[in-house]
């Protein structure tokens, strides 16, 4: 059965080739081996703490067949975005020109560097197995960490956001990088992402010009790029939508993918998620896809299931689902429906 836990460092060699078989652009997957073995351990430290608000705490979880032991995919959630150091984006202005004595006025799009969402909480390192990403456990880890919220919510603050990759070619060539970014930093897309995912964006960022770059003048491949999602960020995307996160203003300062931003107390898996106490037994014979988790911290567990469910009606888990979810008769889950009909993997 596949199930979402934090990750130990038991995982660590399993998360170094889930991180190579990422996207260029998902930075917070490090392939740097000390770098992940950090992410692992500050995870496991937050989950330790005992914490009342949000601030530097992150999470990083894994989806694991607990048959075989192996890792399909992983996603992260730092609680406060840029706690540290400034978290950083262009934020989608208008500037209006006028001139009173000719009676001629204009509006140009300018994009302005800002670290507005500095604070936020941030969903972070998602990547899934390819052939698991259209299927109600793609969907599951996505929502996973939503539900791990929704469990905790003085942990993490009052807005989230998700930055999702933005459009590069097949070599990793990134129009807006190339437009924007590489005229103040002479290395490709690729090298900047990693040189990022080994250091912070901060030191290339403070490269960047602090006046406001007018879109007109930038070329078009880079325009019509701009807030553009990359194949490999469509679920995320997807899902994310439907959860209630909006593109608002803000882009990505390195390939001008869109940041999604929501309040959390809006987003539906938040929301809508119900806390059912649990009857083991066989599962229903006309079943529907939900996502389900117990209610831990460090033994924090969620996995799809099919099964029927009415809210402030009890769920019923087969023995494997409820083992998977480390809860017993009467113990108290939350659940939340799936959009995904596919069948589970």
């Amino acid at each position: 059965m596949l199930v979402v836990r934090p990750a130990t460092l038991a995982d660590l060699p399993q998360v170094i080739s889930l991180a190579e078989q990422s996207h260029i652009g998902v930075t917070s997957l490090s392939t740097d081996m000390a770098k992940l073995r950090e992410k692992i351990i500050v995870s496991k430290t937050s989950l330790d703490a005992d914490v009342a608000f949000h601030g530097e705490e992150s999470y990083f979880f894994v989806l694991e067949d607990s048959d075989t032991g192996r890792l399909h995919g992983c996603a992260g959630i730092v609680a406060s975005a840029g706690f540290s150091e400034p978290f950083y984006s262009y934020r989608n202005d208008t500037f209006v020109h006028a001139s009173r004595e000719l009676g001629i006025h204009s509006k140009a799009q300018v994009l302005s560097l800002c670290h507005d969402l500095t604070g936020y909480t941030l969903l972070t390192g998602f990547y899934v197995d390819p052939d698991l990403k259209n299927s109600a456990v793609g969907e599951g880890l996505l929502r996973a960490r939503l539900m791990f919220v929704a469990n905790h919510p003085a942990r993490f603050a009052s807005h989230v956001v998700a930055e999702l990759i933005g459009h590069s070619d097949e070599t990793g060539d990134s129009p807006f990088w190339n437009a924007v970014g590489r005229n103040f930093f002479d290395v490709s897309y690729d090298e900047a992402e990693r040189l990022c995912s080994l250091h912070s964006r901060t030191f290339i960022a403070e490269l960047m010009p602090s006046y406001p770059v007018y879109v007109s003048l930038l070329p078009d491949d880079a325009q019509e790029v701009m807030g553009a999602v990359h194949p490999q960020s469509a679920l995320s995307h997807d899902v994310l939508i439907r959860e209630g996160f909006e593109s608002d203003r803000y882009i990505d300062i390195f390939d001008g993918g869109p940041t999604l931003k929501a309040d959390l107390a809006s987003i539906q898996t938040v929301a809508n998620s119900h806390l059912a106490t649990v009857v083991v037994g066989e599962r229903p014979v006309s079943a529907s896809n939900y996502l389900v988790s117990n209610l831990g911290l460090s033994g924090f567990r969620a996995i799809t299931v099919q099964t029927e469910w009415l809210p402030d009606a009890p769920l019923i888990l087969s023995p494997e689902a409820a083992l998977a979810l480390a809860v017993t008769e009467g113990s108290s889950v939350r659940v939340v429906p799936l959009w995904s009909t596919g069948v589970q993997p």
